[in-house]
């Protein structure tokens, strides 16, 4: 069972607004001077274009496209599969650059689209991606930030007039009418929920009522992402009772399948090596910047480049600000 970056992850089709980004301490708000990288190529589970795709293979199904009535016409099944595709690689910010993973997307489109519709969907690409430096720059108002329901609401109205200005209805339905569903109906529990005027009774009853009016392909989305979270709260608490991961492990093989439970635990693994990776390096930094405390900025900068050069990749470097 090769699982999808979605999967793996556990993040399902959440929308932007209410994950406020996502991507914001790895995404780079202008474009960099340098060129990228490397020149990339087909992926496959085997092959992955970074680390943590390693099982995974691409969002969007291109090549099912129908075929269109006209050469360059794109419809609504393609907008939403090259939205699938722009976040599965997207999701590699702050393992890999953003000109190398827009070079790997452009790669991706014009091996499996034909010349006129590579074209409408390269303009997309650019246009998506403006559009996500828009957003992180909007998480910076202070009126967007936080869990509360208030805030939630600001940045999914402010994100939906943000994206007017980049894309058409027909593009923003094809490429967001899903997510914006979800998101509304996220919305609209989280409102029920912190209703005060409502008790428990009747809270109850006014989430029964939104999962009656619940389309079908919402209602699978909610119940994967339902299991993801089920499945990691039987872990945690397996694991705070003193199981053992072969504990965890047969606990997932019964919910899923053996292979889709040895994935997670391959997943448990790395996600442990790299806390156990941070860990080290915020020990050496504390101990650095202490042994260092009367010497000039520019020295403690230069040894802790050495040190984070030392014990990351040029790839992982980025992504220890998240945890300074």
């Amino acid at each position: 069972m090769v699982l999808s970056r979605s999967q793996k992850t556990g993040l399902g089709l959440m929308g932007l607004a209410l994950l406020a980004a996502g991507l914001l301490f790895f995404w780079p708000t202008a474009e960099p001077d340098a060129p990228p990288a490397a020149v990339v190529g087909p992926v496959s589970p085997s092959s992955p274009f970074v680390p943590s795709m390693r099982d995974t293979l691409p969002d969007g199904q291109l090549q099912t496209l129908p075929a269109a009535s006209a050469p360059d016409a794109l419809g609504q099944l393609a907008y939403g599969e090259l939205k699938r595709l722009f976040d599965y690689y997207l999701s590699a910010v702050g393992e890999q650059s953003i000109e190398t993973i827009t070079l790997q997307i452009r790669n991706e489109i014009e091996r499996k689209l034909p010349p006129a519709q590579a074209q409408k969907a390269n303009r997309l690409l650019g246009l998506y991606i403006e559009f996500k430096r828009e957003l992180v720059r909007l998480e910076s108002q202070p009126q967007l930030v936080g869990n509360g329901l208030q805030a939630i609401r600001g940045r999914f109205l402010a994100m939906q007039d943000v994206r007017a200005r980049y894309f058409s209805a027909e593009e923003t339905q094809g490429m967001f009418g899903f997510e914006d569903a979800y998101d509304m109906d996220a919305i609209a529990r989280l409102e029920v929920s912190q209703n005060p005027a409502l008790n428990a009774e009747q809270k109850k009853q006014q989430l029964a009522a939104l999962d009656a009016v619940l389309p079908e392909q919402l209602r699978k989305e909610r119940e994967a992402t339902n299991m993801v979270v089920r499945l990691e709260q039987q872990a945690q608490s397996l694991r705070a009772k003193g199981g053992s991961e072969d504990d965890v492990y047969r606990m997932r093989a019964k919910e899923l399948d053996p292979e889709a439970a040895a994935r997670l635990a391959e997943v448990d693994r790395e996600e442990a090596a790299w806390k156990g990776r941070i860990a080290r390096y915020l020990e050496e930094r504390n101990k650095l910047l202490q042994s260092q405390a009367n010497a000039s900025e520019s020295e403690r900068e230069a040894s802790l480049v050495k040190l984070q050069q030392s014990a990351f990749s040029e790839a992982e470097r980025p992504r220890l600000k998240a945890y300074e």
